[in-house]
Protein backbone atom coordinates (compact mmCIF):
# COMPACT_ATOMS: atom_id res chain seq x y z
CA UNK A 1 0.00 0.00 0.00
CA UNK A 2 0.97 3.57 -0.35
CA UNK A 3 -1.45 5.10 1.41
CA UNK A 4 1.50 8.04 2.32
CA UNK A 5 0.95 9.06 -1.35
CA UNK A 6 -2.91 9.31 -1.59
CA UNK A 7 -3.61 13.32 -2.49
CA UNK A 8 -7.22 12.59 -2.42
CA UNK A 9 -9.73 9.78 -0.92
CA UNK A 10 -13.20 8.95 -1.45
CA UNK A 11 -14.75 7.55 1.80
CA UNK A 12 -18.62 5.17 1.58
CA UNK A 13 -20.00 4.94 4.63
CA UNK A 14 -23.49 2.44 4.42
CA UNK A 15 -27.00 2.72 6.46
CA UNK A 16 -25.74 -0.15 8.73
CA UNK A 17 -23.10 2.12 9.99
CA UNK A 18 -25.06 5.17 9.92
CA UNK A 19 -28.40 3.51 11.69
CA UNK A 20 -27.68 0.55 13.25
CA UNK A 21 -31.19 -0.38 14.91
CA UNK A 22 -33.30 2.32 12.58
CA UNK A 23 -33.84 4.01 15.40
CA UNK A 24 -32.03 7.42 14.55
CA UNK A 25 -28.33 8.31 14.25
CA UNK A 26 -25.62 6.52 16.19
CA UNK A 27 -22.11 7.95 16.47
CA UNK A 28 -20.99 4.54 18.21
CA UNK A 29 -19.63 3.26 14.56
CA UNK A 30 -18.98 6.72 13.25
CA UNK A 31 -16.82 7.82 15.52
CA UNK A 32 -13.45 5.61 14.25
CA UNK A 33 -14.74 6.87 10.92
CA UNK A 34 -14.57 10.20 11.71
CA UNK A 35 -10.86 10.14 13.38
CA UNK A 36 -9.47 8.08 10.70
CA UNK A 37 -10.61 11.20 8.48
CA UNK A 38 -9.36 13.49 10.65
CA UNK A 39 -6.06 12.16 10.55
CA UNK A 40 -6.35 11.70 6.95
CA UNK A 41 -6.66 15.36 6.47
CA UNK A 42 -4.18 16.30 9.03
CA UNK A 43 -1.79 14.10 6.98
CA UNK A 44 -2.71 16.29 3.95
CA UNK A 45 -4.90 13.82 2.22
CA UNK A 46 -8.30 15.53 1.21
CA UNK A 47 -11.67 13.47 1.81
CA UNK A 48 -14.40 13.11 0.53
CA UNK A 49 -17.49 11.32 2.46
CA UNK A 50 -19.97 9.39 0.58
CA UNK A 51 -22.64 8.54 2.99
CA UNK A 52 -25.81 6.59 2.82
CA UNK A 53 -28.63 6.55 5.91
CA UNK A 54 -31.22 9.44 5.47
CA UNK A 55 -34.12 6.58 4.98
CA UNK A 56 -32.53 4.45 7.92
CA UNK A 57 -31.88 7.83 10.18
CA UNK A 58 -35.96 8.65 9.39
CA UNK A 59 -37.59 5.99 10.10
CA UNK A 60 -38.03 6.22 13.30
CA UNK A 61 -40.27 9.25 12.89
CA UNK A 62 -42.66 7.53 10.84
CA UNK A 63 -43.65 4.54 13.46
CA UNK A 64 -46.99 3.69 11.30
CA UNK A 65 -45.25 4.17 7.87
CA UNK A 66 -44.85 1.14 5.42
CA UNK A 67 -41.78 1.10 4.90
CA UNK A 68 -42.64 -0.54 1.50
CA UNK A 69 -43.98 2.80 0.77
CA UNK A 70 -41.97 4.86 -2.07
CA UNK A 71 -44.08 7.79 -0.73
CA UNK A 72 -42.97 6.99 3.13
CA UNK A 73 -39.81 6.61 2.09
CA UNK A 74 -38.99 9.63 0.65
CA UNK A 75 -40.46 11.32 3.38
CA UNK A 76 -38.44 9.81 5.99
CA UNK A 77 -35.14 10.51 3.47
CA UNK A 78 -36.25 14.14 3.60
CA UNK A 79 -35.92 14.04 7.74
CA UNK A 80 -33.69 11.85 8.16
CA UNK A 81 -31.39 13.43 5.73
CA UNK A 82 -30.74 16.33 8.31
CA UNK A 83 -30.46 13.96 11.16
CA UNK A 84 -27.37 12.46 9.72
CA UNK A 85 -25.79 15.32 8.39
CA UNK A 86 -25.91 17.00 11.70
CA UNK A 87 -24.57 14.10 13.29
CA UNK A 88 -21.61 13.83 11.33
CA UNK A 89 -21.35 17.80 11.50
CA UNK A 90 -21.11 16.66 15.67
CA UNK A 91 -17.74 14.22 15.18
CA UNK A 92 -15.60 17.16 13.21
CA UNK A 93 -14.46 20.44 14.51
CA UNK A 94 -13.92 21.73 10.80
CA UNK A 95 -16.81 22.42 8.47
CA UNK A 96 -18.49 20.42 6.37
CA UNK A 97 -21.06 20.96 3.11
CA UNK A 98 -23.63 18.85 1.44
CA UNK A 99 -24.23 17.71 -2.08
CA UNK A 100 -27.34 15.71 -3.12
CA UNK A 101 -27.63 14.20 -6.37
CA UNK A 102 -29.61 12.00 -8.47
CA UNK A 103 -27.98 9.93 -11.66
CA UNK A 104 -29.54 12.46 -13.96
CA UNK A 105 -26.76 15.07 -12.24
CA UNK A 106 -24.18 12.61 -12.74
CA UNK A 107 -25.39 11.67 -16.98
CA UNK A 108 -25.65 14.68 -17.63
CA UNK A 109 -22.37 16.25 -18.99
CA UNK A 110 -22.44 19.95 -18.03
CA UNK A 111 -23.60 18.97 -14.34
CA UNK A 112 -21.41 16.64 -14.21
CA UNK A 113 -18.73 18.82 -14.70
CA UNK A 114 -20.17 21.56 -12.37
CA UNK A 115 -20.25 18.51 -9.44
CA UNK A 116 -16.25 18.29 -9.97
CA UNK A 117 -15.92 22.30 -9.74
CA UNK A 118 -17.94 22.34 -6.57
CA UNK A 119 -16.48 19.49 -4.90
CA UNK A 120 -12.81 20.84 -6.12
CA UNK A 121 -13.64 24.35 -4.53
CA UNK A 122 -14.53 22.83 -0.68
CA UNK A 123 -11.60 20.83 -1.00
CA UNK A 124 -9.63 23.85 -1.52
CA UNK A 125 -11.25 25.65 1.02
CA UNK A 126 -10.47 22.44 3.49
CA UNK A 127 -14.41 22.11 3.59
CA UNK A 128 -15.45 18.25 3.78
CA UNK A 129 -18.33 17.28 1.13
CA UNK A 130 -20.72 14.76 2.57
CA UNK A 131 -22.41 13.48 -0.22
CA UNK A 132 -25.69 11.38 -0.57
CA UNK A 133 -28.05 10.56 -3.26
CA UNK A 134 -31.03 12.84 -2.93
CA UNK A 135 -33.78 9.99 -2.27
CA UNK A 136 -36.05 12.93 -1.85
CA UNK A 137 -36.55 13.22 -5.13
CA UNK A 138 -35.54 10.73 -7.15
CA UNK A 139 -37.35 8.36 -9.36
CA UNK A 140 -36.41 4.70 -11.28
CA UNK A 141 -35.40 6.58 -13.76
CA UNK A 142 -33.29 9.17 -12.31
CA UNK A 143 -31.58 7.45 -9.11
CA UNK A 144 -28.20 5.61 -9.08
CA UNK A 145 -29.63 2.91 -7.01
CA UNK A 146 -27.21 2.36 -4.13
CA UNK A 147 -24.25 4.54 -3.01
CA UNK A 148 -21.51 1.89 -3.53
CA UNK A 149 -21.84 2.61 -7.59
CA UNK A 150 -22.54 6.14 -6.52
CA UNK A 151 -19.25 6.69 -4.49
CA UNK A 152 -16.94 5.25 -7.71
CA UNK A 153 -18.72 8.13 -9.57
CA UNK A 154 -18.20 10.58 -7.23
CA UNK A 155 -14.27 8.80 -6.94
CA UNK A 156 -13.79 9.25 -10.27
CA UNK A 157 -15.23 12.72 -10.67
CA UNK A 158 -13.05 13.80 -7.90
CA UNK A 159 -10.14 12.58 -8.82
CA UNK A 160 -9.18 10.60 -6.54
CA UNK A 161 -6.22 8.23 -5.64
CA UNK A 162 -8.33 5.67 -3.31
CA UNK A 163 -12.02 4.55 -2.89
CA UNK A 164 -12.63 3.39 0.75
CA UNK A 165 -15.85 1.63 0.60
CA UNK A 166 -16.92 0.33 4.75
CA UNK A 167 -18.84 -3.14 4.56
CA UNK A 168 -20.20 -5.71 7.52
CA UNK A 169 -17.72 -7.92 6.46
CA UNK A 170 -13.63 -7.86 6.49
CA UNK A 171 -13.59 -7.82 2.69
CA UNK A 172 -14.44 -10.40 -0.32
CA UNK A 173 -14.53 -13.83 0.62
CA UNK A 174 -14.29 -16.63 -2.22
CA UNK A 175 -17.72 -17.57 -0.37
CA UNK A 176 -20.06 -16.29 1.97
CA UNK A 177 -18.61 -15.70 5.17
CA UNK A 178 -22.02 -16.03 7.17
CA UNK A 179 -22.49 -19.19 5.78
CA UNK A 180 -19.42 -21.31 5.05
CA UNK A 181 -16.72 -21.14 8.08
CA UNK A 182 -14.17 -22.52 5.61
CA UNK A 183 -14.20 -18.98 3.61
CA UNK A 184 -10.78 -17.34 2.70
CA UNK A 185 -10.92 -13.68 2.31
CA UNK A 186 -9.14 -12.09 -0.90
CA UNK A 187 -5.97 -9.36 -0.30
CA UNK A 188 -6.06 -8.07 -3.22
CA UNK A 189 -7.72 -8.83 -6.64
CA UNK A 190 -5.63 -7.50 -9.61
CA UNK A 191 -8.45 -8.46 -12.31
CA UNK A 192 -11.90 -8.26 -11.85
CA UNK A 193 -14.05 -10.75 -13.97
CA UNK A 194 -16.64 -12.96 -13.64
CA UNK A 195 -15.22 -15.67 -11.02
CA UNK A 196 -15.03 -12.42 -8.51
CA UNK A 197 -18.67 -11.63 -9.31
CA UNK A 198 -20.12 -15.17 -8.93
CA UNK A 199 -17.80 -14.93 -5.37
CA UNK A 200 -19.95 -11.96 -4.80
CA UNK A 201 -23.12 -13.22 -4.98
CA UNK A 202 -26.89 -11.63 -5.37
CA UNK A 203 -27.65 -8.36 -3.96
CA UNK A 204 -28.27 -7.67 -0.08
CA UNK A 205 -31.24 -9.41 1.41
CA UNK A 206 -32.78 -7.73 4.42
CA UNK A 207 -30.57 -5.43 7.05
CA UNK A 208 -30.89 -1.40 5.99
CA UNK A 209 -28.89 -0.75 3.09
CA UNK A 210 -29.42 -1.59 -0.36
CA UNK A 211 -26.36 -2.63 -1.88
CA UNK A 212 -24.70 -5.97 -1.24
CA UNK A 213 -21.42 -7.10 -1.99
CA UNK A 214 -22.17 -7.45 -5.61
CA UNK A 215 -22.70 -3.59 -6.01
CA UNK A 216 -19.14 -2.60 -3.91
CA UNK A 217 -17.49 -4.89 -7.14
CA UNK A 218 -19.28 -3.11 -9.79
CA UNK A 219 -18.06 -0.24 -7.61
CA UNK A 220 -14.86 -1.53 -7.53
CA UNK A 221 -14.93 -2.08 -11.21
CA UNK A 222 -15.47 1.88 -12.22
CA UNK A 223 -13.40 2.98 -9.58
CA UNK A 224 -10.11 0.58 -10.98
CA UNK A 225 -10.54 1.22 -14.33
CA UNK A 226 -10.28 5.27 -13.94
CA UNK A 227 -6.66 4.11 -12.23
CA UNK A 228 -8.37 4.41 -8.22
CA UNK A 229 -7.23 1.59 -5.66
CA UNK A 230 -10.10 0.92 -4.42
CA UNK A 231 -10.37 -1.12 -0.74
CA UNK A 232 -13.54 -3.03 0.84
CA UNK A 233 -12.95 -3.01 4.82
CA UNK A 234 -14.57 -4.24 7.75
CA UNK A 235 -16.57 0.20 8.60
CA UNK A 236 -17.72 -1.62 11.80
CA UNK A 237 -14.19 -2.32 13.90
CA UNK A 238 -11.59 0.85 14.46
CA UNK A 239 -8.81 -1.65 13.82
CA UNK A 240 -9.58 -1.72 9.58
CA UNK A 241 -9.35 2.29 10.04
CA UNK A 242 -5.95 1.68 11.83
CA UNK A 243 -4.57 -0.18 9.64
CA UNK A 244 -4.79 1.37 6.76
CA UNK A 245 -3.33 4.67 8.88
CA UNK A 246 -0.21 2.39 9.19
CA UNK A 247 -0.53 1.32 5.23
CA UNK A 248 -1.38 -1.93 6.09
CA UNK A 249 -4.44 -3.58 4.24
CA UNK A 250 -7.32 -4.58 6.50
CA UNK A 251 -9.65 -5.98 3.69
CA UNK A 252 -9.43 -6.96 -0.07
CA UNK A 253 -7.69 -4.39 -1.86
CA UNK A 254 -8.67 -3.87 -6.12
CA UNK A 255 -5.58 -2.46 -7.62
CA UNK A 256 -6.00 0.38 -9.91
CA UNK A 257 -5.54 -0.25 -13.89
CA UNK A 258 -1.77 1.06 -14.50
CA UNK A 259 -3.55 2.57 -17.91
CA UNK A 260 -6.21 4.11 -16.49
CA UNK A 261 -9.73 5.38 -19.24
CA UNK A 262 -9.50 9.01 -20.27
CA UNK A 263 -12.19 10.98 -18.12
CA UNK A 264 -14.48 11.70 -20.81
CA UNK A 265 -14.28 8.13 -21.97
CA UNK A 266 -15.08 6.50 -18.39
CA UNK A 267 -17.42 9.13 -17.96
CA UNK A 268 -19.20 7.56 -21.02
CA UNK A 269 -18.88 3.99 -19.72
CA UNK A 270 -19.57 3.97 -16.62
CA UNK A 271 -21.40 6.81 -15.35
CA UNK A 272 -23.96 7.58 -17.83
CA UNK A 273 -27.16 5.91 -18.99
CA UNK A 274 -28.16 4.53 -22.14
CA UNK A 275 -31.66 5.35 -23.19
CA UNK A 276 -31.28 3.42 -26.62
CA UNK A 277 -29.87 1.55 -29.09
CA UNK A 278 -29.17 1.25 -32.84
CA UNK A 279 -28.60 -1.89 -34.25
CA UNK A 280 -26.16 -2.60 -37.15
CA UNK A 281 -25.56 -5.70 -38.91
CA UNK A 282 -23.15 -8.34 -37.84
CA UNK A 283 -20.87 -7.63 -40.92
CA UNK A 284 -20.28 -4.31 -39.85
CA UNK A 285 -17.22 -4.51 -37.76
CA UNK A 286 -15.20 -1.35 -38.29
CA UNK A 287 -12.92 -0.01 -35.45
CA UNK A 288 -15.61 2.52 -33.79
CA UNK A 289 -13.82 4.15 -31.09
CA UNK A 290 -11.10 5.25 -34.08
CA UNK A 291 -13.70 6.10 -37.05
CA UNK A 292 -16.82 7.12 -35.07
CA UNK A 293 -17.94 8.81 -38.38
CA UNK A 294 -17.93 5.26 -40.40
CA UNK A 295 -21.59 4.83 -38.85
CA UNK A 296 -23.85 6.00 -41.25
CA UNK A 297 -27.27 5.21 -41.70
CA UNK A 298 -26.69 2.90 -44.37
CA UNK A 299 -26.03 0.02 -41.48
CA UNK A 300 -28.84 0.41 -39.06
CA UNK A 301 -30.87 -2.80 -39.42
CA UNK A 302 -33.14 -1.16 -36.41
CA UNK A 303 -33.13 1.54 -33.56
CA UNK A 304 -34.40 0.71 -30.36
CA UNK A 305 -35.84 3.05 -27.54
CA UNK A 306 -36.66 6.70 -27.29
CA UNK A 307 -33.82 9.19 -27.35
CA UNK A 308 -32.98 12.72 -28.08
CA UNK A 309 -30.10 14.44 -29.68
CA UNK A 310 -27.42 14.45 -27.25
CA UNK A 311 -28.83 11.20 -24.97
CA UNK A 312 -26.41 8.33 -24.65
CA UNK A 313 -27.23 4.77 -26.87
CA UNK A 314 -25.70 2.15 -27.56
CA UNK A 315 -24.25 0.35 -30.97
CA UNK A 316 -24.36 -3.10 -31.61
CA UNK A 317 -24.75 -6.02 -33.97
CA UNK A 318 -27.56 -8.27 -34.26
CA UNK A 319 -26.24 -10.93 -33.14
CA UNK A 320 -25.73 -8.82 -29.78
CA UNK A 321 -22.12 -7.77 -29.78
CA UNK A 322 -21.71 -4.48 -28.31
CA UNK A 323 -19.42 -1.84 -30.12
CA UNK A 324 -19.56 1.73 -28.46
CA UNK A 325 -21.42 3.49 -25.82
CA UNK A 326 -21.74 6.89 -27.45
CA UNK A 327 -24.06 10.12 -26.99
CA UNK A 328 -26.10 10.35 -30.13
CA UNK A 329 -26.32 13.32 -33.02
CA UNK A 330 -29.79 12.31 -34.09
CA UNK A 331 -33.03 11.73 -31.81
CA UNK A 332 -34.65 8.52 -32.44
CA UNK A 333 -36.99 9.28 -34.56
CA UNK A 334 -35.15 11.26 -36.85
CA UNK A 335 -32.60 8.54 -37.13
CA UNK A 336 -35.69 5.79 -37.56
CA UNK A 337 -36.83 8.22 -40.39
CA UNK A 338 -33.63 8.38 -42.46
CA UNK A 339 -32.80 4.95 -42.10
CA UNK A 340 -35.64 3.69 -43.88
CA UNK A 341 -35.19 5.63 -46.77
CA UNK A 342 -35.35 3.83 -49.25
CA UNK A 343 -33.92 7.20 -51.67
CA UNK A 344 -29.93 5.99 -50.00
CA UNK A 345 -28.83 9.27 -51.99
CA UNK A 346 -31.43 11.54 -49.91
CA UNK A 347 -30.19 10.10 -46.53
CA UNK A 348 -26.59 10.26 -47.26
CA UNK A 349 -27.21 13.87 -48.27
CA UNK A 350 -28.90 14.59 -45.13
CA UNK A 351 -25.90 13.15 -43.20
CA UNK A 352 -23.37 15.19 -45.05
CA UNK A 353 -25.28 18.49 -44.39
CA UNK A 354 -26.45 17.60 -40.85
CA UNK A 355 -23.36 15.57 -39.67
CA UNK A 356 -22.47 12.07 -38.05
CA UNK A 357 -24.88 9.82 -36.10
CA UNK A 358 -21.91 9.68 -33.53
CA UNK A 359 -18.78 11.38 -32.36
CA UNK A 360 -15.29 10.14 -31.78
CA UNK A 361 -15.03 12.42 -29.10
CA UNK A 362 -18.48 11.54 -26.92
CA UNK A 363 -17.86 8.15 -26.85
CA UNK A 364 -16.34 4.67 -24.91
CA UNK A 365 -15.16 0.97 -26.54
CA UNK A 366 -17.51 -1.48 -25.19
CA UNK A 367 -16.15 -4.43 -27.74
CA UNK A 368 -13.96 -5.99 -24.90
CA UNK A 369 -17.10 -6.15 -22.42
Amino acid sequence: MKRKNWKRIVVKVGSALISPNRKGCSSHYLLSIAQFIVKCRAMGTQVVLVSSGSVAAGAHQFPDGERSDITIKKAMAAAGQTEMIATWDRLFDFPSAQILLTHADLRDRERYVSIRDTIFSLLDHNILPIINENDTVTTDKLKVGDNDNLSAMVAAAADADALIICSDVDGLYDKNPHTHDDAILLSSVANIDQSIYAMAGGAAKGGVGTGGMRTKIEAAEKAVSHGIDTYIINGFTELSFNMLLNGKNPGTHFEAHEKPMAENEHWMRHTTRAQGEVIVESEFAPNLSDNAESLTSKEIIDVKGEFSVGDTIIVRKDDGTKLVKARSNYSSCLLNFIANQENEEFASEFEEQTGPIISKKNLANLEKE
